[in-house]
């Protein structure tokens, strides 16, 4: 269906380091089926690897919301509160 393709392009993009495009691609796939966790998942992932520790953990949660057996959700979640108070430890 449309959300798995758009789903899979920003894989694509996000692969290619266009996180832009990814974003976007994962984004539009969300509001074709908002109850499909993955691209939420991937959308987070990549705000993460952005810096972008807040947004990256709205995703994550959403993830968990959708599907709580989403252990890597779980992880990066986790992975992202410790890395955001490490960046405010550091202030920066």
């Amino acid at each position: 269906d449309l959300a798995t393709a758009l789903n899979d392009r920003g894989q694509v993009r996000y692969l290619r380091v266009e996180f832009a495009a990814a974003v976007q691609d994962f984004t539009a796939a969300i509001e074709c089926q908002p109850g499909f966790e993955v691209p939420y998942y991937n959308r987070g992932l990549v705000r993460y690897r952005l810096g972008d520790f807040d947004e990256a953990m709205k995703d994550f949660k959403k993830v968990l919301e959708l599907n709580p057996q989403f252990e890597d959700a779980a992880l990066s979640l986790k992975q992202a509160k410790l890395d955001k108070e490490e960046k405010e430890k550091r202030g920066y």
